[in-house]
């Protein structure tokens, strides 16, 4: 089971677009003016945007990704304590979790589009970390488009020797059109929740099996995934 993070299962876009601008500015020497939309992009993804949209001459190349996602790691860390005034965990994604731990032989994990110690953060923030396996998570730290992530997920859930989950077997929740699209790329199957201002009609068209209102009834969601991986 593979959750994407923002607005499924918590909001933390204050404090995250102050952390964006904070460490655009330190890598640059340039305000963030313009901003972009995060919706089923990487953090890696946004700063070749950030530098395309934004007046800078800052080279967008290897190394100066490097320097922004390590300095909006750190800007973010600044900040954590900030999310319990400016952030929240969506309504019912604790118990949702929950209630998907116990369905047997099942791994939870998420596909983020942020770095690992930002999207750890949080996770930890909201106390959602402890139903997660994030050593196979998949992250923005890496300029990979989130339907590799997935693939990639997928291959370190197996282990050595471990079970080989299959497309059918591997679920993604979400409430973005981007993330639905990366699921059927990557080889999910995509769920989706209104969690955000995403019509059901577009999640439907891009190609989500199921979609539910929000996390606040478990037995919903499980029903939801047992329907969507039924062959």
């Amino acid at each position: 089971m593979l959750w994407n993070v923002d607005l499924t299962l918590l909001d933390a876009g204050r404090v995250m677009r102050a952390a964006y601008a904070d460490a655009f500015e330190r890598v640059t020497g340039d305000p963030l003016v313009y901003l972009t939309s995060a919706e089923g992009r990487t953090d890696s993804e946004m700063f070749f945007e950030f530098c395309a949209r934004n007046d800078t001459e800052v080279e967008p190349d290897t190394d100066s990704l490097e320097r922004f996602l390590a300095a909006l790691e750190d800007a973010f860390a600044q900040r954590v304590d900030e999310l319990p005034a400016k952030g929240r965990a969506m309504p019912g994604a604790a118990a949702s979790l929950a209630a998907v731990a116990g369905m047997p032989d099942t791994v939870q994990t998420v596909v983020s589009g942020g770095t690992r110690g930002t999207a750890t953060a949080k996770l930890r923030a909201f106390g959602l970390d402890a139903y997660l396996d994030l050593s196979i998570g998949g992250f923005g730290s890496v300029n990979y488009p989130k339907s590799s992530l997935i693939q990639s997920i997928r291959l370190h859930a197996a282990g050595d020797g471990g079970h080989t989950y299959t497309e059918r077997e591997t679920v993604l929740i979400t409430g973005s059109v981007p993330d639905i699209r990366a699921a059927v790329i990557g080889g999910a199957v995509p769920i989706a929740v209104l969690t955000g201002s995403t019509t059901e009609g577009r999640l439907r068209e891009a190609g989500a099996a199921e979609v539910l209102a929000d996390l606040t009834d478990p037995r919903a969601l499980m029903t939801a995934v047992h329907r969507a991986t039924a062959a």
